[in-house]
């Protein structure tokens, strides 16, 4: 089985095992920290860093780590891409050389990503919700050009989805065009030069074009915020009702403000333990651990160093 397959194959697994069917997926920083029960952090890296996956082979412990970016579509390929990697145990390291081409684990955790993001059985169902909607139209009598009349009948051309349907997946799915071009010529719905073509469009192109330009602004606000481990952020909060975790340690881990955290906490009604003082004995009060009048008798007995009339060692416990 090819890398390609492989990769399709255990995206429509992993779909099936967690009931997501075909539609578009949620929040992908939650579904992989909630599904495979790994940390996962939106943090600030180089321009040309994307995302890893690193495990502690000790421990046992994997963590996924993607940059903050104003590409939204391309953090969550990133994201799914790197879960590839989890799934598929590729926590080896890289081999030397070859940077020229791409390993089978990098073909494989592509495929891997695109399947899941953009499943070609999600696509159909989204163009048949499309000619639904076209069909409709028609049957009230709306100004509608033949080839849409054609297409809502269920007869498409030879190119058979339109820019504003490319527009329409990319939005649903939230995935690059050259993302949803590539599956979409893998269904056999365009063309490679329409793909090619396609390949060239931004995100922010089609936003623009069809309206939708304030809803990919909020999906570039999201990308461009940092995110704490769910896991790690909630035991920390654990520790700071314990009042073992201070709140500088956990402004930290968000990377805001101690006081917009410390009024965030408190509006949610998260306050530290009340830790109650160690008693400080009365004066003159025994303690059998702080009584060391035995220790001064001793010494006084003794004498000081080098005086002869101080007890000499003898026979008995410490022997010759």
């Amino acid at each position: 089985m090819s890398a390609e397959d492989q990769g399709r194959a255990r995206a429509a697994t992993f779909r099936e095992q967690h009931n997501l069917g075909h539609a578009p997926l949620p929040d992908l920083v939650s579904l992989i920290e909630l599904s495979q029960r790994i940390d996962v952090a939106v943090i600030e890296a180089e321009q040309d860093e994307h995302g890893m996956t690193m495990r502690d082979p000790v421990r046992q412990v994997v963590m996924v780590a993607v940059a903050l970016t104003s590409h939204p579509m391309r953090q969550r390929s990133t994201l799914a891409h790197e879960l590839g990697h989890v799934l598929f145990g590729d926590f080896a390291a890289p081999k030397a050389g070859g940077w020229d081409r791409r390993s089978p684990e990098e073909i494989r955790a592509d495929a891997f990503a695109r399947h899941l993001l953009v499943p070609i059985a999600g696509i159909k169902s989204v163009l048949a919700d499309c000619d639904a909607g076209r069909t409709e139209d028609v049957r009230s009598g709306a100004n509608v050009g033949e080839v849409q009349a054609a297409r809502a009948k269920g007869r498409r051309g030879p190119e058979k989805v339109s820019l504003p349907e490319l527009s329409v997946l990319v939005q649903r799915f939230k995935a690059s065009p050259s993302l949803v071009a590539i599956q979409l010529c893998g269904a056999r719905l365009i063309s490679t030069a329409q793909k090619n073509e396609w390949m060239t469009l931004s995100t922010p192109t089609l936003a623009a074009r069809f309206g939708w330009s304030d809803l990919y602004q909020g999906w570039q606000h999201e990308s461009r915020t940092r995110r704490a481990p769910q896991r790690l952020l909630s035991r920390a909060i654990e520790g700071y009702m314990a009042n073992v975790v201070s709140l500088q340690a956990v402004a930290r881990l968000r990377g805001l403000p101690e006081e917009q955290i410390a009024a965030e906490l408190e509006e949610a009604g998260i306050i530290p333990a009340e830790v109650a003082p160690v008693p400080v004995p009365a004066a003159g009060k025994r303690r059998p651990d702080t009584d060391f009048s035995e220790l001064d008798a001793l010494e006084e007995s003794t004498g000081p160093a080098g005086d002869k009339s101080a007890p000499r060692a003898g026979r008995g416990a410490h022997g010759e």
